[in-house]
């Protein structure tokens, strides 16, 4: 299973070796999916982690190098496949990506950064979410093992709904079994039963 819990083990290093959560404090979450667009914009931009940076005001890109990059992102767009907005005013999800060619890039630092980013509150909601759906199947990971093809099973995720909102964790696993990319999506709840439709199909 792809989730682990805890933080045995991770060094800040680890977490993001941009440089970029430097700052832990007890910073809190103040703009979450479901705030209006303004809310969130101002609380990015007000962010010791996400500011300063390279964006529109809803998404911040930060880079060391080439090998090594960090994105977040806020939409009006629930995650999945694009559709149209229902409210252009309120944001639907927000999304905490890393590319890492270096360290690579594992479930507890997406988790980490999801506690580091928006505080201890979020992160026990995520802690104490149910597990909805996860992926690959075994039988898409014995396809992959018999067919000799790894890309198949490549990406790993899992949908979990917690108390107030939901989350969508997913790693690519390369060739070598290392992952050099992956998400953690912080949604509405709503918006589970769409994308969980989405990944199963």
């Amino acid at each position: 299973m792809i989730r682990s819990s805890g933080m045995k083990g991770i060094k800040l290093g680890s977490v993001l070796s941009l440089a970029i959560l430097l700052v832990l404090g007890g910073h809190r979450a103040e703009a979450l999916p479901g705030d209006t667009v303004e809310a969130v914009t101002a609380w990015i931009a007000a962010h010791p982690t996400l500011q300063p940076g390279i964006g529109d005001g809803l998404t911040v890109r930060k880079s060391d190098t080439a090998a090594e990059r960090f994105t977040f992102e806020a939409r009006v767009l629930p995650p999945g496949q694009i559709g149209f907005p229902t409210d252009r005013s309120i944001i639907r999800s927000e999304r905490i990506s890393f590319y890492d060619m270096i360290n690579g890039v594992t479930p507890n630092r997406l988790t980490e950064s999801l506690r580091i980013i928006y505080g201890p509150a979020i992160y026990q909601d995520y802690e104490r979410a149910t597990l909805v759906y996860a992926y690959p199947s075994p039988e898409t990971v014995d396809l992959a093992r018999r067919q000799n093809r790894p890309l198949l099973a490549a990406q790993q995720g899992q949908l979990l709904l917690g108390d107030r909102f939901a989350y969508w964790l997913e790693v690519t696993q390369t060739d070598s079994g290392k992952a050099y990319n992956g998400h953690i999506t912080i949604f509405l709840r709503e918006d589970l039963d769409k994308l969980e439709t989405e990944l199963r199909d």
